[in-house]
Protein backbone atom coordinates (compact mmCIF):
# COMPACT_ATOMS: atom_id res chain seq x y z
CA UNK A 1 0.00 0.00 0.00
CA UNK A 2 1.42 3.46 -0.66
CA UNK A 3 1.37 6.73 1.16
CA UNK A 4 -1.31 7.79 -0.66
CA UNK A 5 -3.60 4.80 0.35
CA UNK A 6 -2.45 5.30 3.81
CA UNK A 7 -3.36 8.70 3.98
CA UNK A 8 -6.79 8.07 2.90
CA UNK A 9 -8.06 5.68 4.87
CA UNK A 10 -6.39 8.56 7.62
CA UNK A 11 -8.95 11.15 6.23
CA UNK A 12 -12.06 8.23 5.28
CA UNK A 13 -11.94 7.17 9.28
CA UNK A 14 -11.16 11.00 10.47
CA UNK A 15 -8.01 9.26 12.58
CA UNK A 16 -5.71 12.21 14.37
CA UNK A 17 -2.18 11.58 15.83
CA UNK A 18 -1.95 9.95 19.01
CA UNK A 19 0.55 10.75 21.97
CA UNK A 20 1.84 7.30 22.29
CA UNK A 21 2.27 7.42 18.13
CA UNK A 22 0.10 6.32 15.10
CA UNK A 23 -3.41 7.63 14.38
CA UNK A 24 -6.42 6.86 16.31
CA UNK A 25 -10.14 8.29 16.20
CA UNK A 26 -12.47 7.25 18.95
CA UNK A 27 -15.41 4.59 17.54
CA UNK A 28 -17.50 3.93 20.67
CA UNK A 29 -18.12 4.84 24.18
CA UNK A 30 -21.35 2.82 26.06
CA UNK A 31 -23.87 4.84 27.21
CA UNK A 32 -24.09 2.74 30.57
CA UNK A 33 -21.48 4.04 33.43
CA UNK A 34 -20.01 2.09 36.31
CA UNK A 35 -19.88 4.47 38.99
CA UNK A 36 -16.75 4.63 41.07
CA UNK A 37 -17.82 3.30 44.20
CA UNK A 38 -18.16 -0.19 42.09
CA UNK A 39 -14.59 0.00 40.14
CA UNK A 40 -11.52 -1.00 41.87
CA UNK A 41 -9.30 1.30 44.06
CA UNK A 42 -7.26 2.29 41.21
CA UNK A 43 -9.39 3.99 39.67
CA UNK A 44 -10.36 7.79 40.62
CA UNK A 45 -14.30 8.84 38.83
CA UNK A 46 -17.09 6.98 36.83
CA UNK A 47 -15.97 4.95 33.81
CA UNK A 48 -18.03 3.99 30.86
CA UNK A 49 -18.60 0.22 30.78
CA UNK A 50 -16.62 0.10 27.52
CA UNK A 51 -15.08 1.99 25.03
CA UNK A 52 -13.25 0.93 20.86
CA UNK A 53 -10.74 3.02 18.68
CA UNK A 54 -9.07 2.79 15.68
CA UNK A 55 -6.06 2.58 15.88
CA UNK A 56 -2.79 2.73 12.56
CA UNK A 57 0.59 2.27 12.57
CA UNK A 58 2.61 2.55 9.36
CA UNK A 59 6.24 0.99 9.33
CA UNK A 60 8.44 3.47 10.95
CA UNK A 61 5.97 4.54 13.44
CA UNK A 62 5.57 2.81 17.21
CA UNK A 63 3.45 2.89 19.89
CA UNK A 64 5.05 3.69 22.91
CA UNK A 65 5.55 1.95 26.01
CA UNK A 66 2.60 2.97 27.75
CA UNK A 67 -0.11 1.55 30.56
CA UNK A 68 -3.58 1.68 31.40
CA UNK A 69 -5.47 0.54 34.48
CA UNK A 70 -8.15 -1.32 32.30
CA UNK A 71 -7.87 -4.88 29.95
CA UNK A 72 -7.43 -3.71 26.52
CA UNK A 73 -8.20 -5.99 23.24
CA UNK A 74 -6.65 -5.55 20.46
CA UNK A 75 -8.38 -6.43 16.33
CA UNK A 76 -6.19 -6.98 13.64
CA UNK A 77 -8.56 -5.03 10.50
CA UNK A 78 -6.20 -4.59 7.87
CA UNK A 79 -3.00 -4.25 6.60
CA UNK A 80 0.16 -5.75 7.65
CA UNK A 81 1.76 -7.75 10.84
CA UNK A 82 2.27 -6.44 14.18
CA UNK A 83 4.21 -7.34 17.64
CA UNK A 84 2.47 -5.80 20.76
CA UNK A 85 5.44 -5.91 23.36
CA UNK A 86 4.40 -6.43 26.78
CA UNK A 87 5.99 -5.76 30.49
CA UNK A 88 4.01 -7.22 32.55
CA UNK A 89 4.14 -6.23 36.35
CA UNK A 90 6.89 -9.30 37.40
CA UNK A 91 9.27 -8.04 34.84
CA UNK A 92 8.40 -10.82 32.35
CA UNK A 93 7.65 -9.74 28.51
CA UNK A 94 5.63 -11.37 26.26
CA UNK A 95 5.30 -10.65 22.10
CA UNK A 96 1.84 -10.72 20.74
CA UNK A 97 1.72 -11.34 17.04
CA UNK A 98 -1.37 -9.67 15.64
CA UNK A 99 -2.32 -9.70 12.36
CA UNK A 100 -4.03 -12.54 9.71
CA UNK A 101 -0.69 -14.90 9.39
CA UNK A 102 -2.12 -17.31 11.40
CA UNK A 103 -0.26 -20.06 10.17
CA UNK A 104 2.95 -17.98 11.52
CA UNK A 105 1.44 -17.85 15.23
CA UNK A 106 -0.24 -14.67 14.72
CA UNK A 107 -4.25 -13.92 15.49
CA UNK A 108 -6.75 -11.81 15.44
CA UNK A 109 -7.07 -10.43 18.29
CA UNK A 110 -4.97 -10.16 21.54
CA UNK A 111 -5.78 -8.79 24.91
CA UNK A 112 -3.04 -6.67 26.65
CA UNK A 113 -3.57 -7.22 30.56
CA UNK A 114 -3.86 -4.42 33.12
CA UNK A 115 -1.59 -2.20 34.26
CA UNK A 116 1.06 -4.24 32.23
CA UNK A 117 3.74 -1.99 29.61
CA UNK A 118 2.63 -2.18 26.02
CA UNK A 119 4.14 -0.97 22.70
CA UNK A 120 3.76 -1.90 19.52
CA UNK A 121 5.23 -2.02 16.11
CA UNK A 122 4.58 -2.68 12.76
CA UNK A 123 6.60 -6.00 11.75
CA UNK A 124 6.52 -5.53 8.06
CA UNK A 125 8.31 -2.45 5.81
CA UNK A 126 6.69 -0.18 3.96
CA UNK A 127 3.31 -1.10 4.95
CA UNK A 128 0.99 -0.21 7.45
CA UNK A 129 -1.49 -1.76 10.19
CA UNK A 130 -5.13 -0.98 11.15
CA UNK A 131 -6.29 -2.69 13.88
CA UNK A 132 -9.21 -1.73 16.77
CA UNK A 133 -8.83 -1.56 20.59
CA UNK A 134 -11.58 -2.24 22.89
CA UNK A 135 -11.03 -1.45 26.52
CA UNK A 136 -13.08 -2.33 29.67
CA UNK A 137 -13.76 -0.57 31.62
CA UNK A 138 -13.69 2.52 29.31
CA UNK A 139 -10.63 4.74 28.11
CA UNK A 140 -10.13 7.72 30.39
CA UNK A 141 -6.82 9.38 29.68
CA UNK A 142 -6.59 9.76 33.28
CA UNK A 143 -5.81 6.11 33.29
CA UNK A 144 -2.99 5.98 30.56
CA UNK A 145 0.57 6.46 31.79
CA UNK A 146 3.37 7.28 29.04
CA UNK A 147 6.69 5.16 30.11
CA UNK A 148 9.86 7.73 31.18
CA UNK A 149 12.62 5.36 29.78
CA UNK A 150 15.22 6.03 32.33
CA UNK A 151 12.23 4.66 35.32
CA UNK A 152 11.39 2.09 33.10
CA UNK A 153 15.07 0.26 32.94
CA UNK A 154 15.63 0.94 36.29
CA UNK A 155 12.57 -1.76 36.86
CA UNK A 156 13.04 -3.88 34.38
CA UNK A 157 16.99 -3.33 33.66
CA UNK A 158 16.81 -6.49 31.30
CA UNK A 159 14.52 -5.16 28.81
CA UNK A 160 16.65 -2.24 28.50
CA UNK A 161 17.30 -2.14 24.73
CA UNK A 162 13.80 -2.46 23.96
CA UNK A 163 12.80 0.21 26.15
CA UNK A 164 15.15 2.54 24.42
CA UNK A 165 13.72 1.58 21.17
CA UNK A 166 10.03 2.06 22.33
CA UNK A 167 10.13 4.86 24.65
Amino acid sequence: MNANQIEQIVKSLQLEPHPEGGFYAETYRSKHVITENALPEEFFGDRNVSTGIYYLLRSGDFSKFHRIKSDELWHHYEGCRLSIHVIHPDGTYDRLKLGKDVANGYAYQHCVPAGAWFAATVDDEESFVLCGCTVAPGFDFSDFELADAAVLIRQFPKHKELIQKLT
